[in-house]
């Protein structure tokens, strides 16, 4: 067997290991956790009093303006000198999830905008309050509209939980680089850890693809009916 395979087939599980063990729950909770706050984040931009909008309209200007990797270092290296130190996963997540927040905060205002007015109105006009509107007309359709870049914002955040590394957290990359420099073998370790993101990718965009069909069944319009 050629070295070179054989390395690969030694260090997959322990890359495999590290992604199960750092990569999946760091995205899981980056993304629950980011969902929550751009759903908050929405919901004030488009109904809240105008000094909170102005608020979270500089804070979704910030980090849209911003690198995710400097936003990390700020966390992480930064926020010590003001007195607050975080671990290394705490800080990737905070990091993550204020990333996420905002950017998604743009895809579920954008999505609850797209209804059209008179949804509204009928709602009202069956004695609805806005909540009510809200939770039982605007958003249910306001959902298939947001799946799919939902989808891609949740596939693109596992490849970008590989800047943990730069935290010292121990998921995929930083496992790779730390095999890597006792083999010296970086681009067949580098290479496998693309291949291991490949493959959770892959999973989510199959899974993106069905969830996308079952929301799609529900659609008023097929393109042929219209």
């Amino acid at each position: 067997m050629p070295a070179w395979l054989q390395l690969m087939l030694d260090s997959f599980w322990p890359l495999l290991k590290a992604g199960l063990a750092f990569t999946v729950p760091l995205t899981l909770l980056s993304f629950a956790g980011g969902l929550i706050l751009a759903f908050i984040v929405a919901l004030i931009r488009l109904f809240g009093p105008k000094p909170l909008v102005l608020i979270v309209r500089f804070y979704v200007w910030l980090i849209r303006g911003t690198p995710l990797l400097v936003q990390l270092f700020i966390i992480f290296y930064g926020l010590p000198n003001a007195g607050i130190v975080l671990d290394p996963l705490p800080a990737a997540l905070i990091g993550f999830i204020l990333n996420v927040g905002a950017y998604n905060s743009e895809v579920i205002r954008s999505a609850i905008e797209s209804i059209p007015k008179g949804q509204w109105e009928a709602a009202y006009s069956l004695s609805m309050t806005r909540g009510q509107a809200m939770r039982r007309t605007v958003l249910p359709q306001a959902a298939r509209v947001a799946v799919p870049p939902l989808a891609n914002s949740f596939i693109s955040l596992v490849k970008d939980t590989s800047l943990a590394a730069v935290l010292t957290v121990p998921e995929i990359f930083q496992a790779a680089q730390r095999i890597a420099a006792v083999t010296y073998e970086p681009l067949i370790l580098y290479t496998e850890a693309a291949l291991i993101y490949l493959i959770f990718s892959s999973v989510l965009s199959a899974a993106q693809t069905r969830l996308e069909r079952r929301y799609g069944q529900h659609a008023v319009f097929t393109e042929g009916q219209r």
